[in-house]
């Protein structure tokens, strides 16, 4: 099996075509893929597929195994291999997921590389039997969660995927891995959840940190990215174009309207390779 191993802000994905590849012998095999000791390695794996009311599929798994409806980072990669690999040699990308079709812009230089892909993330939800979170009230913001029997002021929204944005004073205020485990797995988060630890620098930067559902700690995260920025502009009232610095790159977020959000970013192949899965 042939993959592009790729990275979006050091979010990395292997990214497989599934017009060529039985998406059957994938599936079963991609958490030992993903392991990055006795595998290639990887925060997920992404497969290319016929769709019948876009111009292509993308399939997301975490690297655990568990399918994930979508993912802010791994769309911009999908696009940028899906258009340089010509499964579809469009500008402008109709992707349909399981949160939904996603719209991609590819901003294409004269050598036809895809330099910066902007995503539209719409269908943004607030009421809490929508992110699936066991809350009272028409949303889920400034809500408590009791960890280690210490309160922890938490806000939720669903964008493709559910995400919890814990705001911060400075950076070691929590330990993101051992918060943000508990935090994913609590029972008022039946589905389980992303967490976000944002920390506003200005009133249109942030810095955040992830602790993402299914995959563990990442050095970045699209829709954590644009939940983060989101909910920055309406509790926080910052600007509706933010710059979020995470630890694996710095991307942008504009807020369009209370439904739809942009996030823009690059794509990088870091390389390109095959794997017997046979041996995994």
């Amino acid at each position: 099996m042939k993959f592009t191993k790729m990275q979006g802000a050091g979010n990395d994905f292997l990214l497989i075509d599934g017009f060529k590849n039985n998406l059957c012998e994938i599936v079963p095999k991609i958490k030992s893929l993903c392991d990055r000791r006795f595998g290639v390695g990887g925060d997920g794996v992404i497969i290319a597929l016929p769709s019948e009311n876009s111009d292509v599929k993308m399939y997301y798994y975490n690297s655990d195994g568990s399918q994930g409806e979508m993912c802010g980072n791994g769309i911009r990669c999908f696009a940028k291999f899906v258009y340089e690999k010509g499964i579809v040699k469009k500008d402008i990308l109709k992707i349909e997921t399981l949160a939904g079709i996603q719209t991609a812009v590819l901003k294409i230089n004269d050598k036809d590389i895809v330099e910066k892909i902007e995503i539209e993330i719409g269908n943004i939800k607030y009421a809490p039997e929508d992110i699936v979170v066991n809350v009272k009230g028409e949303n889920a913001f400034n809500k408590k969660i009791n960890i280690d029997g210490k309160e922890i002021e938490f806000s939720s929204v669903f964008l493709g995927v559910p995400h919890t944005v814990i705001f911060i004073d400075k950076e070691n205020q929590y330990d993101v891995n051992e918060i943000g485990r508990k935090i994913e797995i609590h029972p008022v988060f039946p589905k389980k959840t992303n967490v976000d630890f944002v920390l506003p620098i200005s009133d249109d930067e942030i810095k955040i940190f992830t602790w993402e559902r299914g995959a563990g700690r990442t050095l970045a995260c699209g829709t954590g990215s644009s939940s983060s920025a989101l909910l920055c502009h309406k509790l926080k009232g910052m600007k509706n174009r933010i710059k979020v610095v995470t630890e694996g790159g710095d991307l942008e977020v504009e807020i369009l309207d209370d439904t739809r959000v942009k996030l823009i970013g690059s794509a990088g192949i870091s390389f390109e390779g095959e794997a017997d899965l046979e041996n995994y």
